[in-house]
């Protein structure tokens, strides 16, 4: 297990220690055993080898015993322990917004409450308000917090989605009966949100296949087992649907089983227009519905079935009904952009603020993964949560990062770290002067902490965008998937601000924001903004989210020419640069 997850669940045991009423003492003892894991400089496993880890402040003795434990078995009694001890309604109310470990522990204990539906009842009643510290806005903003996540209850991220299917898929492919295999529905399409996880196999002998498929590492159940499908519910409660065709079915299964809805009534239209039938079975030389198969047009690709209809081959990412018709027709679908075009990201975090690691394990990582550059941009100071830094801090970690360059130039690496900040945009003015973020290579400014008022909001966007030292704006909307609504932004009128002062905007690749929203980057593009595919990282391992920011870029119609960092470090410099330069007097 690695120190960020070990982290993780050192906050959990802080966070259920308090719930059970323990000595606040002994709760922060493991939220800053927690941070002080996270900003090791040394490797976990160098300092548990030599038996150095329990002299460090802030971890101890006890706590050291606990984190190794965790770090050989990935499990720990004691914490298993705890959690079980703790009613699972309690943990459930956690997640609801406006409710941490000490309302949670005091309606409990006031009231009894131990469920979200008891919860529920009771605000609805009337009953929080007459306890310390709630009030009729706190019933409400917990009843509304109730209803986003029964709303969701069914709905998953890609990312938990993707790791479950993907060992899925390559055991299929590897199975003797397999002849060919892929995922469908909203998953190959890559929607941000899905609902659960299609499976699409061709074989010849469907029985052996489905008892192989029902019988995986990581299925909680079989909801449903049959000759040619099978539905089972994989961790997470994600449902997982296999189903089994013959090859010459197979093309056409996969084209009908990706969707979406809209995509597939647009492609039968077409196909009846011609005088032709196609559904889930195959393309027909037949006016009415048939699955007869002497009628069957012969496919052997999904690219056949296009080519029959008069289109070009349409990406799954593309098929939404949002114009892929006409552009298919017209033979203007773009080449999407792959993940392999990326150089790097340029919003990532170091253990100088929230991050996991240093700068040089930073430096290395990303250099052994192939980046050519790799942008340092922590939280200012107003993010004082997060360990923002202020502008002493920022000066000397600029030389630090200088210094990390000189050691990899010496050692004949290319790949640069770049210095930069993600600058907070307060009410009337960014968190930094002017005159040290033009020191900077890249500014990233986001907005935190926004009000009610979409007027003001969206004022504070545009003032960003028109600052000719900020490069781009982080994560417009500030949503976070499943668990938090947009701010109230005009995302219009900030686009439109974005394309007259030349400023990008992000495409953060974090799986619980993907914002800017997929929606909206063709209108961005037709305006001329740049986009930036940012990991948004926090520990190294989340340099995986390019893969995933990259399909919401594809679902956005965008190619290697509209995304930032596709670029080489020197043109990449040039464009840097280019801002301050068109704004000088």
């Amino acid at each position: 297990m690695q120190k960020g997850e070990i982290a993780d669940i050192l906050k959990e045991i802080g966070i259920f220690l308090e719930l059970k009423g323990e000595n606040p003492f002994k709760t922060r003892a493991y939220q800053n055993g927690a941070r002080t894991l996270e900003n090791l400089s040394e490797p976990l496993e160098i300092l548990i080898e030599e038996e150095r880890l329990g002299k460090i402040k802030g971890i101890g003795s006890a706590l050291a015993e606990k984190i190794t434990e965790l770090a050989a078995t990935g499990k720990l009694a004691y914490y298993d322990k705890l959690k079980a001890s703790i009613p699972e309604g309690l943990i459930a109310m956690l997640n609801i917004p406006g409710l941490g470990p000490k309302k949670v522990k005091a309606v409990h204990e006031k009231l009894g409450i131990d469920t979200v539906e008891a919860l529920e009842a009771a605000c609805k009643e009337s009953k929080l308000a007459e306890l310390p510290g709630f009030g009729a806005k706190t019933e409400t903003k917990i009843l509304e917090g109730i209803e986003f996540r029964r709303n969701y209850a069914s709905h998953h991220h890609i990312s938990a989605a993707l790791l479950l299917a993907e060992p899925i898929l390559d055991q299929l492919r590897s199975h003797p009966d397999v002849i060919r295999c892929s995922t469908a529905g909203s998953l190959r399409r890559h929607k941000e949100i899905i609902r659960d996880i299609d499976f699409l196999v061709s074989s010849r002998n469907p029985e052996s296949v489905i008892e192989f498929f029902t019988s995986q590492l990581g299925i909680i159940s079989i909801s449903a087992k049959g000759e040619t499908k099978a539905s089972v519910i994989l961790e997470g409660g994600i449902q997982g649907d296999l189903r089994v065709v013959n090859d010459a079915e197979y093309p056409f299964a996969q084209a009908y089983f990706t969707g979406s809805k809209e995509h597939n009534i647009g492609m039968r239209q077409r196909a009846i227009a011609r005088g032709l039938r196609l559904n889930e079975y195959g393309l027909f030389k037949s006016k009415e519905e048939t699955r007869d198969p002497e009628l069957r047009i012969e496919c052997n690709t999904e690219e056949d079935i296009f080519e029959v209809l008069d289109l070009v081959y349409i990406p799954p990412e593309l098929r939404e009904d949002k114009g892929e018709f006409e552009a298919a027709e017209a033979k203007t679908i773009p080449r999407l952009i792959e993940w392999t075009n990326l150089k790097g990201s340029l919003h990532n975090h170091s253990n100088w603020s929230d991050g996991n690691e240093s700068l040089e394990e930073i430096a290395v990582y990303m250099n052994d993964l192939g980046c050519e550059y790799w942008a340092i941009t922590d939280h200012s100071r107003s993010s004082f949560q997060a360990n923002g830094l202020d502008e002493k801090r920022l000066k000397v970690q600029m030389i630090e990062i200088e210094a990390v360059n000189e050691k990899l130039q010496d050692q004949g690496h290319s790949f640069r770290l770049l210095s930069g900040i993600e600058v907070d945009i307060l009410k009337n003015r960014l968190d930094f002067e002017d005159d040290l973020l033009a020191e900077l290579d890249v500014v990233v400014a986001s907005l935190h902490v926004a009000g009610s008022n979409e007027t003001d909001n969206t004022k504070r966007l545009i003032a960003a965008a028109e600052n000719p030292c900020v490069h781009m704006l982080g994560h417009l909307s500030g949503r976070l998937l499943l668990r938090r609504d947009a701010y109230p932004i005009n995302q219009d009128a900030v686009i439109d601000a974005c394309a007259e002062t030349g400023t990008w905007l992000e495409l953060n690749a974090n799986p619980y924001r993907f914002d800017l929203d997929w929606r909206l980057w063709q209108q961005a593009k037709a305006r001329g903004v740049k986009c930036v595919i940012n990991t948004d990282a926090h520990r190294n391992e989340h340099a995986g989210f390019l893969r995933l920011g990259t399909g919401i870029a594809r679902k956005g119609w965008l190619t290697a020419n509209d995304v930032i960092n596709t670029l080489p470090l020197a043109e990449l410099r040039k464009e840097l640069s280019k801002k301050m330069e068109n704004n000088k007097d």
